[in-house]
């Protein structure tokens, strides 16, 4: 059965585009809803090649304000708006950003046809900033050379499974299946009380995935995403680089492994590979030296969170 949640890769280079990797950009897809995750230089050509929707990106999350990271959102925002688009955007980055936007948007004389929902990020400790229907995402603060931010994306508990024989066996009327799903018992007409697991069958666990680049090692970061299905963590350098990654704010190998352990994490992505690695094979390898569940991120790759296969 299809993950109820997809992952596509837009862009897993650092802050040097190279031949074949762009600058940071993700797209979740979570129940056919698209989350835009970083926006950097050339999003929109990838969003074309990997033949996803425009019009189907209504939340875009920008974890902080480096060009890598944020050059490709004046571009796509320009596109939406001559495209005809009337929906909102929900846009959630660092606080300071919203002047910076609307000011590049007024140099360029750039009208758009649709609003601006901006949500500040600015706090020190993990943050609900959305929640819906299908799932909830917190906000939390990284470690980097300017105010960074993660995100963690959870499925709510998706609610059980009806048996389809059973709604004629027992002559369930449509008008209580909602109910049933949501765990209660069915009186029958004759007065018999139907039990749930009975009807029913238990729905597939909740899945969750969790954004974190860029940023340094520290501790506690792990008990923001604990027990995430899938973990994306910048390895910008291998571990004989660690000091490097120390004065950039960036991650080696070793240390997102490392993360990935203390967090529980079922799987772990690696990614934001600084130009300077042609193969990126060596990085994933020594990752997996802690942690053995850890996958490259590959542009134009999808993944099935909770359902990863080794494109190496």
């Amino acid at each position: 059965m299809q993950s109820a949640m997809k992952l596509t890769i837009l862009g897993s280079s650092s802050a040097l585009p190279t031949s074949g990797r762009y600058p940071s950009a993700h797209v979740l897809n979570v129940h056919e809803r698209l989350f835009l995750i970083d926006c950097g230089e050339g999003t929109q050509m990838q969003l074309r090649k990997t033949k996803i929707r425009f019009a189907k990106i209504n939340h875009i999350f920008i974890s902080h304000l480096h060009g890598d990271h944020v050059f490709g959102l004046y571009g796509l925002l320009s596109t939406f708006s001559l495209m005809g688009r009337t929906n909102p955007i929900h846009l959630y980055a660092p606080e300071n950003y919203d002047n910076i936007l609307r000011s590049h948007l007024n140099d360029f004389d750039i009208k758009l046809s649709f609003q601006i929902d901006f949500i500040p990020l600015s706090a020190r400790d993990p943050v609900l900033i959305l929640n819906d229907k299908y799932l909830t995402v917190t906000a939390f603060p990284l470690q980097h050379r300017v105010p960074a931010f993660g995100f963690l994306f959870r499925e709510k508990k998706p609610d059980r499974n009806i048996i389809k024989e059973s709604i004629v066996k027992f002559n369930i009327p449509l008008v209580r299946i909602p109910a049933i799903k949501k765990g209660e018992d069915f009186i029958a007409s004759d007065g018999v009380i139907i039990k749930n697991e009975e009807i029913t069958m238990p729905p597939s666990e909740p899945l969750s995935y969790a954004y974190c680049s860029d940023t340094k090692y520290f501790k506690r970061l792990a008990s923001f995403v604990k027990n995430v299905n899938l973990l994306y963590h910048e390895a910008t350098f291998d571990k004989s680089r660690e000091d490097l990654a120390e004065i950039t704010g960036h991650s080696t190998t070793y240390d997102a492994a490392k993360t990935a352990v203390a967090a529980n994490a079922h799987t772990l992505i690696i990614g934001h590979f600084s130009a300077r690695y042609k193969d990126i094979t060596p990085l994933v390898m020594e990752a997996r030296e802690i942690f053995p569940e850890t996958y490259p991120a590959i542009d134009g790759k999808n993944y099935e969170v909770g359902n990863i296969s080794d494109p190496l």
